[in-house]
């Protein structure tokens, strides 16, 4: 460690360096074997001792077999009508529940926040029966409403915005109500512009866990022309064979929406941040 005010020497930079390769590669290296291997034609062995990462005959025929195999556009369509619902909850759930704890001033404020809190400690799994009976009680079995409903205001986002909110200046919201401002101008004029780093984060880590999520819509889901991608995917290992070339490339049309809403929303967060949280 090199002290504060002081510039790293060489040899401080080549360990950064590595450890930064090194990470780098951990990272990234599993996804570009997965886009090598669904890139790989028939002739080429994917098991051999020796890794090759570059194809010898790049083909892109497993992909048009992984749709021939299984409905794969229906699936990704629903998975984007589940992950849509989940945004949309937690995008209007979150923000509201975060502003009325950080904002506003009413009986048992603490204890609403404690409960969000307790509910972190409880792992899923603990929750999950009692889920599938309100489901189920909900009559939303085995509908994509009921996949995408507990999922809907996640408890971890309604404290992120409620910290977002809380580090905007409480002297914004005082002007405002000297203006004559109510809780919906509020919201809208001064908490909302200051929290869209926040609000980006909640929707990037938002679609990522309803679209991977693959337990929860396999116990709600029986009609197979209603799973979603991670659960569909699954009819690519049969039984007794399996193409790994196929699976790779099933792999890659599902992460390649993940690439894309983080590719646009990323911008705004990091916009935010540099922002800094007021605007004059």
């Amino acid at each position: 460690m090199s002290a504060p005010g002081r510039a790293p020497s060489a040899a401080e930079r080549t360990v950064r360096y590595l450890l930064l390769v090194l990470v780098l590669l951990l990272t990234i290296g599993p996804f570009l074997w997965q886009l090598s291997t669904s890139l790989k034609g028939p002739g080429e062995d994917v098991w051999s001792r020796t890794p090759d990462l570059l194809p010898d005959d790049p083909t892109l025929a497993n992909y048009a077999k992984v749709a021939d195999t299984i409905p794969v556009w229906t699936y990704a369509v629903n998975s984007l009508i589940v992950a849509g619902i989940s945004v949309l909850g937690n995008v209007v759930g979150a923000t509201l529940a975060g502003f009325a704890l950080a904002r506003l001033r009413f009986r048992g404020a603490r204890l609403a926040l404690g409960l969000f809190v307790a509910t972190l400690v409880l792992p899923g799994e603990v929750t999950i029966v009692s889920q599938y009976v309100t489901v189920r009680g909900l009559g939303l079995t085995d509908t994509l409403l009921g996949v995408a409903l507990p999922g809907a205001v996640a408890m971890l986002n309604v404290l992120l915005m409620y910290t977002a909110f809380r580090s905007v200046p409480a002297e914004l919201d005082a002007a405002a109500l000297v203006d004559g401002a109510n809780v919906r101008q509020r919201l809208v004029h001064v908490g909302l512009p200051n929290v869209k780093g926040m609000l980006s984060v909640v929707v990037i880590f938002t679609f990522i866990q309803a679209w991977d999520d693959f337990l929860w819509p396999l116990i709600v889901l029986n009609d197979p022309g209603r799973y979603t991608l991670t659960v569909g995917l699954q009819y690519l290992d049969g039984t007794f064979t399996a193409n790994p070339r196929q699976i790779a490339a099933g792999t890659m049309i599902a992460f390649l929406p993940i690439v894309a809403v983080f590719a646009v929303f990323q911008r705004f967060f990091f916009k935010g941040v540099e922002e800094g949280a007021l605007k004059g």
